[in-house]
């Protein structure tokens, strides 16, 4: 019997965890496209304005996705675009586990079940085409409908990025099911090495199968002006979905602010400033990940190698005997213990539709940036910011937290440290 995640929901809607954060000021040039359209009483229509969408149709095209305005949509933040998606195309709804955290409860909110499809054990965002498979057809053989398959080629929460042999075979078991799919790249504008790592859209080898949508919190804008856009299939299909959309936007009231908009289509367009800022912050993020992942390893810790974004995904399964000792048996409780030992939030992987049994969690590379805003200005600016000791001490604090663990693990009987042991400093 197939079996939908309706129990493992992470808590409240509300108590979602925050996404990874950049951690850096606003650049001024987008703070100036900000404030220049504060004073006009224009208001953005459903779906975006030209200017928007123009930037929004660029913005593809220079990533080999070309297509017109009339494909596209803006919304404010990519649950409203997921929310609509997962109402119209009806129908059950497949995600790979783990999966972002807002995800599902976008689904439950209307009502429905939840079904994760396992990715690969060293990968994420792209499930296992096989149990792919398997999931499909038992669900029919059931009676049940699938129809839309939700991925992240550039994942949250595991950060990696799937190779391309393996979106290219997820997606042929998801086409000759008839399944629609839904492409959250997000993060696809963060890679540690761009020049070294591929990404593959969705979209690039099924254009007429798959929807991209993008949140630009995750590299263009701080996460207090939200803004998403999505691209639609240039099929009939696709028009008719983006109409669709459209009348979900306007009937829930969901446009974007004139200011925001502005910011959008400006940071969209990729001036040299917004360019370099995002490189930059990739590559100052992807480098603490490195660090932190190999604290992590030194431990004896399980963590994918992280690839993008501004997190990355750990097993502490093999501290589970230190873990025991401090009354940490599922997800919840380490996320309660492990956010107290490091003075950082750690979510449970029970958050990402992962089992709750599992001892994982996400982890944030920017807190481990510096205490105050100057000091992660110095650290993007670095050419060696771990030579820079606003981070060499948060590193330093998140290894001994590892490293007690560790230490801790074999020795049976022996009191277990406190919860509250020292946090990084700031």
């Amino acid at each position: 019997m197939t079996t939908a995640d309706g129990a493992a929901s992470g808590g409240q809607v509300r108590h979602l965890p925050p996404p990874p954060e950049q951690g850096f000021g606003v650049l001024d040039e987008l703070a100036e496209a900000f404030v220049g359209a504060a004073g006009s009483t224009r208001a953005v229509p459903p779906g975006g304005d030209p200017a928007l969408l123009e930037a929004a149709a660029g913005y593809w095209e220079r990533r080999g996705l070309a297509t017109g305005p009339g494909h596209l949509a803006a919304a404010p933040g990519a649950g409203t675009f997921l929310l609509a998606f997962d109402a119209l195309l009806g129908g059950d709804v497949l995600l790979p586990r783990p999966c972002p955290a807002h995800w599902a409860p976008q689904v439950r909110l209307l009502g429905r079940p939840v079904f994760p499809v396992p990715a690969p054990a060293d990968s994420g965002g792209v499930p296992d085409p096989y149990a792919l498979l398997e999931t499909v057809r038992r669900l029919r053989a059931e009676g049940r409908d699938p129809r839309l398959l939700v991925l992240c080629p550039a994942d949250d929460p595991t950060a990696c990025v799937p190779a391309p042999e393996l979106v290219h075979e997820t997606l042929e078991a998801a086409a000759g099911e008839g399944l629609h799919i839904v492409s959250d790249e997000t993060w696809r504008d963060t890679l540690h090495h761009p020049d070294e790592t591929v990404f593959l859209s969705p979209a690039e080898m099924l254009p007429e199968r798959v929807t991209v949508f993008a949140d630009l919190s995750g590299a263009f804008l701080p996460p207090g002006w939200p803004a998403a856009v999505a691209r639609f299939p240039a099929t009939a299909e696709g028009a008719a979905l983006r109409a669709r959309t459209l009348d979900v936007l306007t009937a829930l009231g969901a446009r974007l602010t004139t200011p925001v908009a502005a910011a959008a289509a400006h940071a969209l367009g990729e001036s040299p400033p917004t360019t370099r800022r995002l490189l930059d912050s990739a590559r100052l993020h992807g480098v603490v990940a490195a660090a932190a992942h190999r604290a992590l390893g030194g431990a004896g810790v399980l963590a994918r190698s992280p690839q993008s974004g501004r997190h990355l995904y750990a097993d502490l399964a093999p501290l589970g005997g230190a873990l025991e000792r401090r009354g940490v048996g599922d997800s919840q409780e380490l996320e309660n213990v492990l956010g107290g030992l490091l003075g950082m939030p750690a979510p449970g992987g029970h958050r990402f539709g992962d089992d709750p049994a599992a001892l994982r969690v996400r982890l944030s590379t920017g807190p481990l940036l510096g205490a105050t805003e100057a000091d992660r200005e110095r650290a993007l600016a670095a050419p060696d910011p771990l030579l820079l000791p606003s981070v060499q001490d948060r590193l330093d604090s998140f290894t001994r937290v590892f490293a007690a663990l560790a230490a801790d693990n074999g020795a049976a009987g022996e009191p277990a440290p406190p919860a509250s042991s020292p946090a990084p400093r700031g």
